[in-house]
């Protein structure tokens, strides 16, 4: 069956870094979007960066871009977040989604059909 498994998160001071991965089974990652979204307390659930299956395009969040970047590694079937300068308000949890297969990587997480358990990114002093 499908799975995404998330690790990497962790407790790290303001302007500190953190690398996040998502390793995936049990569907052709190559040929699907791959997304990172996050959800703190309260809120929803929001898109943070997405990367299309080839990992020719990327989208991110306005929050975010300069200081994340998503890659992919398809041969070993893992997507990866990279947190770098990261912000008190960049504390969530984390998931790691499947999406469809598009040119240009969808935002929406109606578009993504498939979840991981998430990991919690706290960010404080």
């Amino acid at each position: 069956q499908v799975q995404l498994v998330e690790s990497g998160g962790g407790l790290v001071q303001p302007g500190g870094s953190l690398r996040l991965s998502c390793a995936a089974s049990g569907f052709v990652f190559s040929r699907s979007s791959m997304g990172w979204f996050r959800q703190a307390p309260g809120e929803e659930r929001s898109f943070v960066a997405v990367i299309s299956s080839s990992g020719g395009a990327t989208r991110y969040a306005d929050s975010v871009r300069g200081r994340l970047t998503i890659s992919r590694d398809n041969a070993k079937k893992t997507v990866y977040l990279q947190m770098n300068s990261l912000k008190p308000e960049d504390t969530a949890v984390y998931y790691c989604a499947a999406g469809v297969n598009a040119e240009m990587p969808p935002t929406s997480t109606s578009l993504y059909r498939n979840w991981g358990q998430g990991t919690q990114v706290t960010v404080s002093a």
